[in-house]
């Protein structure tokens, strides 16, 4: 009988890709750029939720758990990867949802549906205390005995599953950059850089200072440690999780027409939007070389 990491490694085309990037707008700039594809890994599973999954799943079986409960807003895509990985490898699941309930579904919480999870609904007020005893202990008295995975799926297990990206890339690189929501994927990454090497995390939700605090927390819970070679840029939310303005859909066209990869505008697109602005503004040594994770 295969374990669960057998069966999760049997859903990942692992290595991801390492591509180069042409753009002569990085180009003029002396920045030279490699998308680190994870958004390949699988169709159910992509990136960086593959990753974070992994060893919590290793978890939930281990102590017997036969169903998995987790938190996202409408668009989440670690809603959509619980789901899909519930069932692959025999778990029911929960999904807890920030706000009011709409219909039609929109295509995240529809592909989470079909793949047999359930949705429960918080307001808003309720959701900010999603991690509270009390309200963990009636969504488990409703749903029954579940192993709990945070918002994201950002803890401990999921920053060991996202520091194995760093070793994939057998390519010298100086900065590792990817989209940033709860924290646990900068985690992760930053813990799995050597030497001169750093990691720079775009926030995709407004107010992303906070992500400082959770980096560290995460890498603490993981690895005991804290790292310094990591930073948090918060300047190129949009408006905020899942908002978008004229200024990103622009770019989002653009790149589709320049490269042929059309960006999920949610989380990659602002990343990319931030690492070119921020290539323009020269914040990077002629020369640099970044490699960013699409997921």
């Amino acid at each position: 009988m295969h374990s669960i990491g057998d069966r999760m490694a049997d859903l990942a085309n692992l290595p991801s890709p390492l591509v180069e990037l042409h753009d002569e707008r990085l180009e003029r700039r002396g920045v030279h750029l490699r998308l680190k594809r994870d958004d390949l890994i699988g169709p159910d599973l992509p990136g960086n939720k593959w990753r974070k999954l992994r060893y919590n799943l290793e978890a939930a079986r281990q102590q017997g758990f036969t169903r998995l409960l987790t938190f996202g807003g409408a668009y989440s895509n670690h809603i959509r990867a619980t789901a899909a990985a519930g069932h692959h490898l025999g778990f029911e699941t929960v999904g807890v949802i920030r706000g009011e309930e709409h219909h039609p579904l929109n295509d995240s919480l529809a592909h989470a549906r079909a793949h047999g999870m359930t949705l429960t609904y918080l307001d808003r007020a309720t959701y900010r205390r999603k991690a509270e005893p009390d309200v963990i202990a009636e969504l488990t008295r409703e749903f029954g005995p579940c192993y709990v995975l945070p918002e994201g799926g950002s803890n401990g297990l999921a920053v060991r599953g996202t520091a194995e990206l760093a070793g994939e890339i057998t390519t010298g690189f100086d900065i590792i950059c990817c989209a940033t929501g709860t924290g646990g994927t900068l985690a992760g990454i930053a813990a799995g850089l050597r030497g001169p090497q750093r990691a720079l995390g775009f926030a995709v939700l407004k107010g992303g200072r906070f992500l400082d605090d959770e980096v560290r927390r995460l890498q603490l819970e993981a690895l005991g440690t804290v790292t310094t070679n990591w930073d948090v840029d918060a300047d190129f939310h949009f408006g905020g999780y899942a908002k978008r303005r004229p200024a990103l859909d622009s770019f989002i066209e653009d790149f589709g027409d320049r490269h042929g990869i059309t960006l999920d505008w949610v989380y990659e697109a602002k990343m990319l939007y931030g690492l070119f602005e921020r290539a323009e503004a020269g914040c990077f040594r002629p020369g640099t070389r970044v490699v960013a994770v699409l997921s």
